[in-house]
């Protein structure tokens, strides 16, 4: 009674909610109807879980309960009544039961509350990471806009730089036009007159490139000055002193071979100008291996190939730097040459649309247009067949006395006088940028 008071309309109840009458009446009119009552006790746990019940409901009913002490036992209540035994474990279990509910619906408040404030903070949180998220995209976006910009700032002040280091070189350069017009309307005559020996100097310069390699320093200056008077006594156009190694070379294609090996004496510059210039194959004659020595290191990047006559792979060798572009020297030749080698010699190359093939053996390879051939004897007076030099430009790098005399005179200038030297080179590197 106590437990269903002001929830079953039956039982009467003060303004305080408590029971007006604790009689049996009360309870059997409650129990009247026994399918109403049995709803009323199965629907009771619902209105403890929805928290209609009243708490002084549950008080008023555990005084009762432990005011009967042990009677209030359903095991004792069994041999008085059944009825009896499971209202008394009912009103144990659901007094139990509400106990259970009121200890843990503050904490399912909690959890809930909890839960909540987790799930504001977790969205708060969200909005943070992606407002961090947003600042740092936007922060590395401006670190690669300042970089880009500091980028730009350099090469604006390297681009100005340079523009100041040229505008410099350019107001000297018309202050020197400026004070030196005359001598350049000279220069401009001088160059006028100039012209006209070119043809004539040009002449010298090939004959000497293509008679007088093969000699020495002292044969070669009296055989071009037989090419001078000779083209003298027909009227032909000359400079003063035609030097046929200026007009193969400048003085910068000359720093460039001396820094690949070129010895600087006037004999071996000629020799170079003279294997640079010419269209056939270059036969040196070389006992000192000074030439063969430049022409490695002048080659090294065309990758080079080195054999000698008679090697067990040189047929090899040659088919694939014919057909691959490649440089080959053959070193200490004697006067004896292979067969197989003369149609290389002799360029007997066949042409099919745009490519040329050459025979070598008994096979018919690709003719690379880049294929270079040199070839080295240290014999110092050899005898070729006239098919053999008229193929080839034959060159004398023998070592004679005046060469040897310019070659110590630069070893001792740059041992005693380094200066000295690093300012010519110097004066070479500028004056061949300056063109």
């Amino acid at each position: 009674v106590h437990l269903q008071a002001g929830l079953d309309p039956v039982i009467e109840v003060d303004k305080k909610g408590r029971v007006k009458d604790r009689s049996w009446k009360t309870a059997t009119k409650m129990m009247n109807d026994p399918t109403r009552f049995l709803m009323n006790l199965k629907a009771f746990k619902g209105f403890i879980d929805e928290g209609v019940v009243p708490p002084q409901n549950v008080e008023e009913a555990r005084k009762l309960k432990d005011g009967m002490g042990a009677d209030f036992n359903p095991e004792n209540m069994k041999k008085k009544s059944q009825a009896a035994a499971g209202l008394s474990e009912w009103v144990i279990n659901i007094i139990q039961y509400y106990d259970v509910v009121v200890q843990v619906e503050p904490k399912k408040r909690s959890l809930r509350d909890t839960t909540e404030t987790l799930r504001k903070a977790e969205e708060r949180m969200a909005q943070v990471k992606a407002l961090v998220q947003d600042l740092e995209d936007r922060l590395a976006a401006l670190v690669a806009e300042y970089g880009r910009a500091m980028a730009e700032k350099e090469a604006v002040a390297a681009e100005a730089e340079r523009c100041q280091t040229k505008l410099s070189m350019a107001k000297r350069l018309v202050d020197a036009l400026f004070a030196n017009g005359a001598i350049w309307e000279h220069t401009v005559e001088k160059t006028g007159e100039e012209l006209v020996l070119i043809p004539g100097d040009s002449l010298v310069a090939c004959s000497f490139a293509s008679y007088v390699g093969v000699f020495t320093r002292e044969y070669r200056e009296a055989a071009t000055q037989r090419f001078v008077r000779f083209l003298q006594d027909r009227g032909v156009p000359l400079g003063a002193e035609p030097d046929p190694l200026d007009t193969l070379s400048t003085e910068a294609e000359q720093a460039r071979w001396c820094a690949k090996g070129l010895p600087r004496d006037r004999a071996s510059l000629e020799n170079g100008a003279i294997m640079t210039c010419s269209k056939r194959w270059s036969l040196i004659i070389d006992p000192q291996t000074q030439g063969s020595a430049w022409i490695k290191q002048k080659e090294a990047e065309r990758k080079l190939q080195i054999t000698r006559m008679g090697h067990a792979k040189m047929v090899q060798m040659f088919e694939a730097s014919i057909s691959g572009g490649m440089s080959v020297l053959i070193e200490n030749m004697g006067e004896a040459i292979d067969a197989v080698l003369l149609p290389v010699i002799s360029r007997n190359t066949i042409k099919r649309g745009t490519k040329r093939f050459l025979k070598f053996g008994d096979k018919e390879i690709t003719y690379h247009a880049n294929f270079n051939l040199f070839m080295q004897t240290k014999l110092s007076n050899p005898h070729y067949p006239p098919e053999v030099q008229a193929e080839c430009t034959v060159i004398n790098f023998t070592v004679t006395e005046q060469g040897l005399e310019d070659q110590l005179l630069f070893l001792v200038v740059r041992l005693e006088r380094p200066d000295l030297a690093r300012t010519k080179s110097d004066l070479i590197q500028q004056q061949n940028e300056f063109k």
